[in-house]
């Protein structure tokens, strides 16, 4: 259990190879192991509570679906961000950016901005509601490249 506490907190000896300001200060802000399990819990559940209340709010005339595609976004960004309580910020970039899972991460963040972008800028129903569709399979997707073989045995395609 100790391991696993410093692996997901970024503290583990095999990947000693960043000294950077931005190591140097998560390091020098971190916050012990239940405080970090709240903070995950506390921002997982309000992403949830956001998405949902975002699917609630979908079918009001007239701003359900602006309502809606900002909600879902939300709470898209607060699940995403749960995570760093528990690795860490600069971990938390780090894997997100890593080889396996970068298209995933494009993919999702690229999805989200057009879905902001479909609802408010250009008002348009339709593209705003199939871009929360692309967007919640980029989530999933993302999420999948975090269990190993996972995508390989639910996604076709070269990983």
């Amino acid at each position: 259990m100790d391991k696993l506490k410093k692996v997901l907190s970024g503290q583990d000896d095999g990947n000693a190879d960043g000294s950077g300001i931005l190591e140097r200060a998560n390091q020098a802000s971190t916050l012990s192991w239940g405080t970090r399990v709240k903070g995950f819990l506390i921002c997982f559940v309000l992403g949830v509570v956001c998405s949902i209340l975002g699917t609630c709010l979908l079918w009001v005339p007239g701003f359900g679906l602006a309502v809606f595609a900002v909600l879902y976004s939300l709470g898209n960004i607060c699940a995403l961000s749960s995570t760093m309580f528990l690795m860490g910020p600069c971990r938390q970039l780090k894997t997100m950016w890593a080889k396996e899972r970068v298209l995933a991460t494009v993919i999702m963040l690229v999805c989200l901005v057009l879905t902001l972008c479909a609802a408010f800028w250009w008002k348009n129903n339709g593209l705003a509601l199939l871009f929360c569709i692309l967007q919640f399979l980029a989530f999933t997707w993302y999420g999948l490249s975090y269990i190993p073989f996972a995508r390989h045995r639910f996604l076709p395609g070269p990983y």
